[in-house]
């Protein structure tokens, strides 16, 4: 569940060594939810309006998800946001079994999962006719997961390598079973369009947009709920069962954590580096040999290690700047953000519309067209997302923090 947490040492001023590596998890997930928050900007809007920018296109890329396989910035916040959960329990796991003794402390992890899993489906069903039960959601996905993931720690580092090894195995070797789709198969009425170029052909066949194992699931398991009409499939390609390889993700981030405390002071960079850089090879070789795609909407077991690698390279890049060479006053910002991750995740997605039509009753109709109609959609962002930022840190000065 998540809970009302005081800040930590380091961001109150005290020099204790493990806060201060807390500063750099801390900053590192306030960059995440920031580039989360910042879906408001709609810079594909912008980049339309001005196609010949070179900038203004790479950044609108990199607010957007790719297609299918590989990765841009913006489909790295999901799972860096997995992934943090797993550093976070790394820090917390030996003081509440310590403290609430083992029972307890996973009667606490449920419950938790509980709250995640119910928060996920409320914000799929804000402005629907009745409850949207469907469980892809980025908190639904971790809640799924989490009490597993609580019974991991329990193990060794070398048994949760190998448990990840079993756990992405295990769910390659069932895809790999579910038969492919024949010639006939109807693209078109599970949302495929038909001009879809992603199609895999051969062995990788059995990782195509709904129409795999992860499909199949859903067809099933979301059409056991009440529904406003029939589950057929998700427009984007996302699962259920996705919550499995994302137990991986997190397994990676609870390994990078335990390490983090076992190096301190120091930090573990070059094993930060080097794991990684394997991890991120691991996944190209297995997407480029034809054995599993990179693909994060069905979050295959090649996507976990490839973005699970990109992960590691980013929290040693923060670790570095603002542990190692100690610059930390520009981090506030994302500091104040990331110790508000669950309330960052809510008001961004309840809070636009309301801000918006809020700016525009008071201030006018075209205030946010005052230097003309093609960065409208950038100025109406910049203002909702300081609106956003105010209130974290407002929450941020009465020390209530909000995060899993």
């Amino acid at each position: 569940m998540p809970e009302v947490v005081s800040p930590s040492p380091a961001v109150i001023g005290a020099p204790a060594p493990v806060a201060v590596r807390n500063v750099a998890v801390d900053a590192y997930r306030g960059f995440v939810m920031f580039l989360m928050m910042a879906e408001v900007l709609r810079l594909a809007s912008v980049a339309a309006a001005y196609p010949g920018s070179w900038l203004i296109g790479v950044a609108a890329y990199h607010q957007t998800h790719v297609a299918w396989p590989w990765a841009s910035l913006h489909d790295l916040i999901q799972p860096s946001f997995s992934l943090l959960v797993g550093v976070s329990l790394a820090y917390s796991f030996a003081r509440r079994v310590s403290t609430d003794g083992l029972g307890k402390a996973f009667a606490h992890a449920a419950w938790r999962s509980l709250i995640l899993i119910a928060l996920g489906v409320f914000l799929r069903s804000v402005g629907r006719q009745q409850t949207n039960f469907t469980f892809e959601d980025t908190l639904s996905q971790i809640g799924l997961g989490y009490p597993f993931l609580f019974l991991l720690a329990t193990q060794t580092t070398k048994r949760l390598w190998i448990a990840l090894g079993l756990i992405l195995s295990g769910y390659w070797i069932a895809w790999a079973l579910y038969p492919v789709p024949g010639p006939g198969y109807d693209y078109a009425a599970v949302g495929v369009p038909a001009d879809w170029a992603h199609h895999y052909s051969g062995f990788m066949a059995h990782w195509n947009k709904n129409a795999n194992l992860g499909h199949a699931f859903d067809t099933w398991f979301l059409n056991l709920f009440p529904r406003e009409q029939p589950f057929i499939a998700n427009r984007g390609g996302y699962l259920t069962l996705s919550f499995i390889p994302t137990l991986g993700t997190m397994m990676l981030g609870l390994i990078a954590g335990r390490a983090l405390r076992a190096a301190s002071p120091r930090i573990p960079l070059r094993w930060l580096l080097v794991t990684g850089s394997a991890l991120v090879a691991g996944g190209v070789v297995l997407h480029v040999l034809g054995i599993n795609p990179v693909v994060k909407k069905i979050w295959t077991p090649a996507w976990t290690l490839f973005s699970g690698g990109l992960c590691y390279l980013l929290l040693a890049a923060f670790a570095w700047v603002i542990d190692m060479k100690g610059y930390r006053r520009w981090a506030f910002p994302l500091i104040v953000i990331g110790l508000n991750s669950i309330a960052a995740y809510v008001i961004a997605h309840v809070w636009e519309g309301f801000i918006v039509s809020s700016f525009k009753t008071h201030l006018g109709q075209g205030i946010f067209e005052t230097f003309g109609t093609g960065p409208a959609p950038f100025v109406e962002g910049v203002a909702v997302l300081a609106i956003y930022w105010l209130t974290l840190y407002w929450m941020y000065q009465r020390k209530l923090f909000l995060r899993i």
